[in-house]
């Protein structure tokens, strides 16, 4: 039983379990003007909810369920609820991306799921390898940080963003990671070519030449790290010492190519010739 209901107003704790959240995640959401209390008695602090409003806590709640972040979850109930087109338009919007960020991590994950099936059955991809000269190369570099090695895919992404929204002739993108990850990753991409754009926040500079172990990989950006296992170890048994940051030479427009049709070439800068 929800208890006595004074003009359609619930308790926090009676609309905690009308909602299916805990009185500890109202408040949160309160704070963060997700779902504020219809009213709050001033003489003791207490708060309380109309039963209408329901319909938002279980929509947060389904939202939360799925993993979807708080500043989307405020784009989906920002017109969700209303008689406004144009919100209305807004919040479908926003639940049709969370829609496609969902297909697109289930496919991920999918993909990621049949590589570890040929993994255990066949043992780890190798890779042809080959020694190149690359002369330096002007570039445009921006750069970011990802707070864990599982955020680098997004924060690489931002840094293209930013980039692309120079709107280069001719984009040539490399990605420049550590050999080495801590608990959060430098991460940086750099526009190469002539005729560099001027992007905010970022400096040219020269892409340092040399001798270079090169691998291609042909497949999703995600699992680039099976390419980047063959080109070290190979690099490991020749005793070359590798000279970071790893390159990302990315080949294809992910636009209009398949994930699994992607083609990366992988750099490791030698120390010394073979």
């Amino acid at each position: 039983m929800l208890g006595h209901v004074n003009d359609d107003l619930l308790s926090i704790g009676q609309f905690a379990r009308l909602a299916r959240l805990s009185v500890k995640q109202l408040r949160h959401y309160a704070t963060l003007g997700l779902l504020e209390p219809a009213w709050i008695d001033p003489a003791s602090g207490y708060r309380y909810y109309r039963t209408a409003q329901a319909r938002d806590a279980l929509v947060i709640g389904l939202l939360r369920s799925l993993d979807v972040p708080l500043p989307v979850v405020a784009e989906v109930l920002s017109g969700g609820g209303g008689t406004d087109a144009r919100g209305r338009d807004s919040a479908a919007a926003a639940l049709a991306r969370v829609r496609d960020d969902l297909e697109y991590e289930l496919a991920r994950r999918r993909r990621t799921l049949k590589s570890l099936e040929r993994i255990l059955a066949t043992g780890l991809p190798g890779a042809e390898v080959t020694v190149v000269t690359e002369p330096p190369r002007p570039a445009i570099v921006v750069r970011d940080l990802a707070d864990t090695p599982e955020a680098i895919g997004r924060a690489t992404s931002a840094c293209v963003a930013r980039l692309m929204a120079a709107k280069p002739p001719e984009p040539a993108l490399v990605g420049l990671f550590p050999l080495d990850y801590g608990e959060s990753v430098p991460v940086a991409v750099a526009l190469t070519g002539t005729g560099l754009p001027r992007v905010p926040g970022a400096d040219p500079e020269i892409l340092p030449g040399g001798a270079f172990a090169t691998a291609a990989h042909v497949g999703p950006y995600d699992q680039i790290s099976l390419t980047a296992h063959a080109l070290l170890s190979w690099c490991a048994e020749r005793g070359h010492a590798p000279a970071g940051p790893l390159r990302e030479a990315y080949v294809s427009d992910p636009a209009t190519t398949p994930p699994e049709r992607l083609v990366t070439h992988l750099m490791i800068r030698l120390e010394h010739d073979e």
